[in-house]
């Protein structure tokens, strides 16, 4: 499990110059491991309120997560921006890690911890009182490592009761049991939507993310619809080829939905495609210039706006993996302003930020890729 990680260390998890100069993450990162019963695509998200944008990408993929809060500090505040964002993407089920457990020798404190966090949870609509909540320590694990490899032992081997990998495993464990096997939509037609993209020379340009929908197999042909197309034209999409899949530098000959995959793409520049681009079976889907959708304003102590919205106000609408500032042209309240996300479903907006749900949208929905 540990030597698992795609060949990644943690010191190469957090591999930009900046993540390392600050010990933060920045960009959301990709590591692959498996357990007895599972194979995992994990992606590690950042945790600094300033980079909410890169926690937007990272959740809006994933089908389940683990929390981390430290139990030396308990929950700070973006502990409840990242639940709150979960939420916001319908990422259905939480586990949590109460990390630093070396730190903390006060049991009544450790208690509180627990407590407070199940709590905030509730309050966000999550299950607080049933989520599993493991307690352990992430830098003893990583020094018991270092110690092993320093006596040419394997840190696979199975553990000692008091090692701290007993922890970590006893995590997996409730990840396995607790975070359900989602449904995949394999039969409908393929979709993934582009996180990043690098040249490979000699090769091509290579677009990597996770497929939402459906199957991608080497010779496929798949349509590329860039994120700023309709600003060119509405129709606007360039046809190609697969030429190869890899995932986590393992070559392949199809992958399927919920699978994280790099798309190397026959005749198609680095220029030709930027992340939020999405690839797609051929003639399923096409891009909109407009929409019709009901929303949610956060209040002020949900960290919403402080002042009201008109029309002609600009948000940042985030999209799958994309992007784009829009305008609102009306604005329709609805007849009963104290309706709450308790009774009816809603989308989210934020200051800057703001989350499109495609089950409220009213305006060709089926076909809408933005």
């Amino acid at each position: 499990f540990d030597d698992a990680f795609a060949g990644k260390s943690y010191d190469e998890i957090d591999s930009a110059p900046e993540e390392k100069a600050r010990g933060i993450t920045i960009n959301t990162s990709h590591v692959e491991y498996e357990t007895k019963n599972r194979h995992y695509a994990h992606v590690d998200c950042p945790g600094h309120a300033d980079y909410v944008k890169n926690i937007i990408t990272g959740a809006a993929q994933i089908d389940g997560a683990i929390l981390v809060v430290s139990r030396e500090d308990g929950p700070i505040p973006q502990t409840k921006e990242h639940i709150l964002l979960a939420k916001q993407v319908g990422v259905p089920s939480i586990v949590v890690f109460l990390n630093k457990e070396d730190q903390v020798d006060d049991s009544e404190l450790l208690e509180l911890v627990e407590i407070e966090v199940r709590e905030i949870l509730t309050d966000y609509e999550y299950p607080g009182d049933d989520i599993p909540i493991v307690r352990g320590s992430a830098l003893l694990r990583l020094k018991e490592i270092e110690h092993l490899r320093k006596i040419n032992r394997n840190s696979s081997d199975d553990p000692s009761p008091g090692s701290a990998m007993v922890k970590i495993l006893k995590l997996m464990d409730q990840v396995d049991s607790y975070i359900p096997t989602p449904d995949r939509d394999v039969h409908l037609p393929f979709l993934m939507s582009v996180e990043d993209v690098f040249s490979i020379t000699g090769r091509g340009t290579v677009a990597t993310g996770r497929v939402e929908r459906g199957t991608v197999q080497l010779g496929d042909s798949i349509e590329l619809l860039s994120a700023w197309s309709y600003e060119i034209d509405i129709s606007g999409s360039i046809e190609t080829v697969v030429t190869d899949l890899e995932t986590f530098k393992k070559a392949l000959t199809k992958r399927e939905a919920g699978d994280n995959v790099g798309i190397l793409l026959r005749s198609i520049g680095k220029g030709d495609v930027q992340r939020g681009a999405v690839l797609s079976a051929p003639g399923t889907i096409c891009s909109h210039k407009s929409m019709e959708a009901q929303v949610y304003i956060l209040t002020k102590e949900e960290g919403g706006r402080h002042t009201p919205i008109f029309p002609g106000y600009r948000p940042q609408f985030y999209v799958r993996t994309t992007d784009v500032t829009g305008t609102v042209q009306s604005i329709n309240p609805p007849e009963d302003r104290l309706k709450t996300r308790n009774k009816e479903r809603f989308d989210s907006q934020r200051d800057n930020l703001t989350s499109i749900d495609s089950d409220t949208a009213s305006s060709d929905i089926k076909s809408i890729a933005i």
